[in-house]
């Protein structure tokens, strides 16, 4: 079974990845993030027909804290977290959480 993309975030996040061919988004607004959010992305976790999440880094901050644990937890699907916070070793992160691997590892040990 093939997996998709899919986006939460406001509008003008997701719409480029619309726009790039990402199909499944939850637009949730600045203004109703606090009320929102959780609900939008308990339901993409949810869904077995997804394998990766995109988020804002800053939405983060909106989540609940079983939300909150739940994104940084998860393995399938796995939610990678974009933006401004977001810097080498978080990615460096949520890349081996996703294969299993430190592929940055090697290359540090090749140095």
């Amino acid at each position: 079974m093939s997996q998709e993309i899919a986006v939460i975030g406001s509008p003008e996040f997701t719409t480029g990845f619309r726009l790039a061919g990402v199909r499944r988004s939850e637009n949730v607004p600045d203004d109703e993030k606090d009320a929102q959010l959780d609900n939008a992305v308990t339901d993409v976790l949810d869904d077995e027909g997804v394998g990766i999440v995109v988020m804002h880094d800053d939405d983060l901050e909106y989540l609940s804290r079983k939300v909150r644990q739940n994104v940084e937890t998860s393995v399938e699907p796995v939610v990678v977290t974009i933006g401004s916070g977001t810097g080498g070793g978080g990615l460096r992160d949520q890349i081996k959480r996703a294969i299993g691997i430190d592929l940055m590892d090697e290359d540090e040990q090749a140095n």
